[in-house]
């Protein structure tokens, strides 16, 4: 029986893909790189902000110092935009409601920046109870290291086998799996199913409602 369930932020409960394109556009176009569209940032997002500008970066200047360039402008830019066009996928915000009406243990596990990830899940879910949210924090693991699983889990008191973890990608299936607990990967995100597939999720939800059953059954 599931009493804990662990979310996933970008692709799973918010569609941040605009925002976060047109931060790292922002930081690429002051230190002159090319752009990327949109959609290539759904190949380009989910192992930290680091590996974001790595990918982004031309092959030839993906070395730490000239991330470490980008970072700047790029956390400057993100943190006075990151909701002009981010919001939740439908149902969610009913779906996070529900659970939490019905005594469900909540937390988001996320590599986004750790003082994004409260910043926008307050912003979007003021009135939700959630036992933790962490997001990535300087020094620790980012995911598939399920570290961060272990860190909630601890947190909320619960076994692992009452864990839930949901998320969009291959990095959120593997770090259910290094971390032992069930995993459902949802179809709404950013990456597609055979990416999930690939790394053993077999449990997948294409809408609010699917995912509402999946735990409530």
């Amino acid at each position: 029986m599931t009493k804990l369930v662990v979310f996933d932020l970008d692709g799973t409960l918010l569609d941040t893909i605009e925002d976060l394109a047109n931060s790292v556009n922002f930081a690429l176009k002051e230190h002159q790189f090319p752009e990327h569209p949109i959609e290539s940032y759904r190949f380009f997002v989910g192992n930290g902000v680091n590996k974001l500008l790595e990918r982004a970066l031309p092959e030839t200047h993906r070395h730490a110092d000239m991330v470490s360039m980008l970072k700047v402008d790029f956390m400057r830019h993100y943190f006075a935009h990151a909701d002009t066009y981010t919001k939740p996928y439908p149902g969610i915000s009913n779906l996070i409601s529900r659970l939490n009406a019905e005594g469900y243990l909540l937390a988001v596990a996320s590599n986004k920046v750790h003082d994004a990830t409260v910043t926008l899940v307050k912003r979007f879910f003021p009135d939700i109870r959630f036992v933790k949210i962490l997001g990535q924090r300087e020094g620790f693991p980012v995911k598939p290291n399920p570290a961060i699983i272990a860190d909630i889990i601890a947190e909320a008191g619960v076994e692992k086998q009452e864990v839930l973890y949901v998320g969009d990608s291959g990095v959120d299936a593997a770090t259910a799996y290094n971390a032992q607990v069930p995993f459902a990967g949802v179809l709404w995100g950013f990456r597609p199913r055979r990416e999930l597939e690939d790394v053993g999720a077999t449990v997948f939800a294409a809408n609010a409602e699917e995912l509402f059953q999946i735990i409530h059954g």
